[in-house]
């Protein structure tokens, strides 16, 4: 008898949808094809030049051409540990700071840091692509609990306590969300924190949209708003969305030191150290001042109210505002079933590959973040591509309501 090729394990892991989706339009537009896609959650903008030459500085520097310590250079741990103060209002030493190969090894880091086999983790839905396959990578068992956009896409304490089981060990926390862009209110967040903590429940809370916020609408950190919470909680950062740093790969997480020393010893043989390089242009950017994120934010609003107001005009679409992070996530139910451009697509992975095919658009369809009949789009992009790419999908479509 022979054995597969590939281990179970990592053959039922499922391709990353938004990055599978955006190399799909990448590749049409090399091709010549003029492609719009909306489908990576990737700020368009440089990263700002006071990080990219703090980066070239440390290029020119021996000592950061050498392996570094594993957990992080001890400047960028301090740093972020003042920047989780000031940001998040979450009080942490150097040593319960962990610097990671990009926001992804993070979250993986730390699921597989807390989960043994068989535990389950509270999965709030829609969900970014990656969570569910980085809880199974750690044998944990994703515990899908949906709110659709009659609650605004927010899960409440009622629905967690539904999904309760003996086995559950983590709430997986996330505001802003990615791919929904809600933002919870200060008053819900406390509440589920609260909640989370009577059930004895970790709370991991990924926090990398925490600076894009939109309407006055504030970011509140699960972490502080429920100090009930003690010590069973990790907050995942990293400086790519905030700082159009997705290319330089440096996240971290921030939890009890033993969680951060036995997750070191897993990123020890891993992967080692994060490139020195990038995170001496991190440190820059976690010590240096928010203006460049005022500056994108700005421009993310303005997109943000193009994007919804020419998504709400097409007939059978439905584009709840998002208050956060740079995504919209239209229900689209109401276009399935109907003729366009003589398909009838049954689904949203069926309607994004008709958008792509007959006008060049790629959006990302919600089966990648859960249930089927909603898609993902970023606004992360140049206006006048956002405008063209949305009137495609217009032309399409119709846009008599």
């Amino acid at each position: 008898m022979t054995s597969a090729r590939i281990s179970q394990r990592i053959g039922s892991i499922a391709e990353s949808a938004t990055l599978a989706v955006d190399a799909k339009a990448k590749a049409l537009k090399a091709a010549g094809r003029p492609v719009i896609g909306f489908g990576a959650g990737e700020p368009d903008f440089p990263t700002p030049q006071y990080i990219v030459d703090a980066a070239i500085e440390a290029a020119r520097q021996p000592k950061y051409h050498r392996y570094s310590p594993a957990a992080g250079l001890p400047e960028l741990r301090e740093a972020i540990a003042a920047k989780t103060l000031r940001d998040s209002g979450y009080e942490a030493a150097a040593s319960q700071v962990l610097v990671t190969n990009g926001g992804k090894q993070a979250v993986y880091n730390t699921f597989a840091t807390l989960l043994d086999p068989g535990d389950e983790v509270l999965l709030p839905t829609p969900y970014w692509t990656t969570y569910p396959e980085a809880i199974r990578l750690a044998g944990g068992v994703p515990v899908e609990v949906f709110a659709g956009p009659e609650q605004g896409y927010l899960v409440t304490v009622d629905q967690l306590e539904a999904a309760l089981t003996e086995r559950t060990k983590i709430l997986l926390f996330v505001s802003p969300s990615n791919p929904t862009g809600a933002v919870y209110s200060p008053e819900q967040v406390a509440e589920i924190g609260r909640w989370a903590a009577s059930k004895g429940l970790w709370v991991v809370t990924d926090e990398i949209y925490e600076h894009l916020t939109y309407d006055g609408v504030p970011f509140t950190s699960i972490a502080t708003a429920a100090p009930e919470l003690g010590d069973k909680v990790v907050i995942l950062n990293g400086v790519a969305k905030t700082y159009a740093m997705t290319g330089w790969r440096v996240g971290w997480m921030v939890g009890p030191a033993d969680v951060i020393k036995a997750a070191t010893n897993l990123q020890s043989h891993a992967t080692s150290n994060v490139a020195n390089v990038s995170q001496m242009a991190a440190l820059a950017a976690v010590s240096g001042p928010l203006d460049a994120v005022q500056e994108m934010k700005a421009a993310f609003d303005r997109r943000r109210q193009t994007m919804v107001k020419m998504l709400s005009e097409i007939d059978g679409v439905n584009c709840p505002t998002p208050k956060g992070a740079f995504y919209v996530y239209p229900d689209v139910r109401g276009l399935l079933g109907k003729e366009i451009a003589g398909v009838r697509p049954a689904t949203s992975a069926e309607l994004a590959a008709l958008i792509l095919d007959k006008v060049e658009v790629a959006i990302v369809p919600g089966e990648a973040f859960g249930p089927s009949g909603f898609v993902r789009l970023s606004y992360a992009l140049g206006d006048a591509d956002l405008a063209e790419g949305v009137g495609r999908i217009q032309e399409l479509i119709g846009t008599a309501k």
